[in-house]
């Protein structure tokens, strides 16, 4: 495949998780339901602290930039800066184009998690991430074999521990249904590439 190739098969692939991430986003605020990852430690974060979610993300994400930086290089770190920009920019815009009459939460919760389990298969794929702890998760699969759906429903399980003192037990109960539907379908639908043989 020529080198122009492959950078369109990452360009579409990259915009086609943030378009699946992002719809996921929208399926999750319409129920008024939350997620796992950074994104929901911000918000208990912003629940308990003066900082808002938007600072809370930023400062917690740090690190993670610094990891992807460090062990997989300004190339996949580039990659995630712009798919975090891209779904940041996309999710609030779907949102005022898009409003559902009906939506039950059950159904909410179940295409949240299918819709950014897709999202977030297509970015890991194509050498890049949401950021956060999906930086570990790709980082760790790839250097000690762990999958990325299972750390991912670790770090998960954490934060909706936390999100139990908070949230209303029905939108809690379905956040965790979305949130184990994500991770599941991770866990079973990502491989990493085998390498080539000499």
């Amino acid at each position: 495949m020529s080198r122009r190739m492959e950078q369109f098969h990452d360009v579409q692939g990259i915009a086609f998780g943030i378009v699946m991430t992002s719809l996921g986003v929208l399926f999750l605020e319409s129920c008024g339901l939350v997620t796992g990852q950074l994104a929901g430690l911000s918000v208990l974060a912003s629940f308990a602290t003066p900082l808002s979610f938007g600072l809370a993300f930023f400062a917690l994400n740090l690190p993670f930039y610094v990891l992807a930086w460090r062990k997989r290089g300004p190339a996949f770190t580039i990659r995630t800066l712009i798919a975090v920009a891209g779904i940041s920019t996309l999710s609030p815009l779907l949102g005022r184009l898009i409003t559902f009459q009906t939506l039950p939460v059950p159904l909410g919760a179940i295409l949240a998690g299918c819709c950014i389990a897709i999202g977030l298969i297509a970015l890991f794929r194509h050498k890049a991430s949401a950021g956060g702890i999906g930086i570990l998760a790709l980082w760790l699969q790839e250097t000690r074999g762990i999958k990325a759906g299972w750390v991912q429903m670790g770090f998960d399980a954490v934060i909706f521990g936390m999100a139990a003192f908070v949230l209303p037990l029905d939108q809690f109960l379905w956040s965790l249904v979305g949130a184990v539907i994500l991770n599941l379908l991770i866990a079973w639908n990502f491989r990493l590439p085998t390498p080539a043989q000499p």
